[in-house]
């Protein structure tokens, strides 16, 4: 049946070629959004949150596309079987066929007993003949049941195949569909990334002619800071923050980036930082030097990039500063842990936890 397959493929052919303008278009369309915000550094947190959102955005539909793969595998598996057993039985029907084939052959190459069919026209047939005639019809029935079993297994055969090709188009052409989406969601998540990484600049992060720090303030790559130890983040992982030689994890630094805008909107310059992500030496020595006032090494969120201290009047517990930031810090997903009004007395150490922040 080649004129079905024929049509099937060019269906697919054509529905593949028609994906790729509507790619073009939705993936133009953010691109333009995104550019709009990128004028205005107040939009950052939007950014992130947008950030985040496609980056779901393409997860989702990454594992919506494995999971098509795996079912259309099940069903060629299946298929496969299918197509398997019904040749098994066209062999043994075949088998079947070669003694009542040559059963019949040889009855047709000998006459109807002695004298032929003579017997019959003239009613002096014998048992012998009237035999010889019943062997005939059931040689005859036989093989009209053979040629309906034949044709039966053919169109079933037909059918079968007709099934593979629908199953195999069909799914190409999903496969396809759900490969150009992930296309556009990457590109989509790519300008956005990119977008961001513009108003960071903006607000003066800073960043090395190669773009590395602009790689490590993408929100999307905090899985991958997640898989290393506490103090052993490498630095191509943490995001440069404003105030220069300090560095946080790149969701933790963005939010500061932003709750950094409305401290300076409010008291007129930055926020003063002493000391934001350590490694494992650096926690060591402050261990060693402030006893009582550090975490043992390996057991700070410094470590994780996820801590700030703070200096410029947020040290002093009830300043205004101290104030402010306890207020508002919480947009943002920072906040004063509980111990840290107590056991140890820190007014001036504040945390970041992403599951506070109202963007998430």
């Amino acid at each position: 049946m080649p004129a079905p397959r024929s049509a099937g493929l060019i269906a697919v052919f054509a529905a593949l070629t028609s994906l790729l303008a509507p790619t073009e278009r939705a993936v133009a369309a953010p691109a333009s959004v995104a550019a709009q915000k990128a004028v205005d550094p107040k939009n950052l947190s939007e950014l992130r949150r947008d950030a985040e959102k496609s980056a779901k955005e393409l997860e989702d539909a990454t594992k919506a596309f494995e999971k098509r793969r795996t079912s259309f595998a099940a069903s060629e598996k299946e298929l496969k079987t299918k197509m398997r057993a019904l040749e098994d039985a066209e062999r043994r029907l075949s088998e079947m066929r070669k003694p009542v084939t040559r059963l019949t052959q040889l009855f047709y190459q000998q006459p109807l007993g002695g004298d032929g069919i003579m017997p019959f026209l003239s009613g002096d047939a014998g048992a012998g003949a009237l035999q010889a005639m019943t062997t005939a019809q059931q040689l005859a029935a036989v093989r009209q049941m053979e040629v309906e079993q034949a044709s039966r297994l053919f169109q079933e055969t037909e059918r079968l195949a007709a099934d593979a090709q629908e199953l195999r188009a069909g799914n190409l052409l999903a496969e396809a569909q759900m490969a150009a989406e992930i296309d556009m969601l990457r590109q989509r998540s790519d300008k956005i990334v990119k977008t961001l990484t513009s108003a960071l600049v903006k607000l003066g992060i800073k960043i090395d002619k190669v773009g590395r720090a602009a790689l490590a303030c993408n929100p999307l790559r905090i899985t991958t800071a997640n898989d290393y130890p506490n103090g052993l983040i490498p630095s191509t992982l943490l995001c440069p923050l404003q105030q220069r030689g300090h560095m946080l994890r790149a969701d933790a630094a963005i939010a500061f980036v932003s709750l950094n805008e409305a401290y300076r909107k409010q008291f007129g310059r930055q926020i003063c930082v002493t000391d934001a992500y350590r490694n494992l030496s650096e926690q060591q020595s402050v261990y060693y030097r402030r006893p009582g006032f550090a975490a043992v090494p390996g057991r700070s969120n410094h470590g994780f990039g996820l801590a700030v201290d703070l200096c410029g009047g947020v040290e002093r517990f009830r300043s205004a500063e101290f104030n402010w930031l306890e207020k508002n810090g919480k947009r943002y997903g920072w906040f004063h842990p509980d111990w840290a009004y107590s056991s140890p007395f820190e007014p001036w150490h504040w945390e970041y936890d992403p599951k506070i922040d109202p963007l998430l």
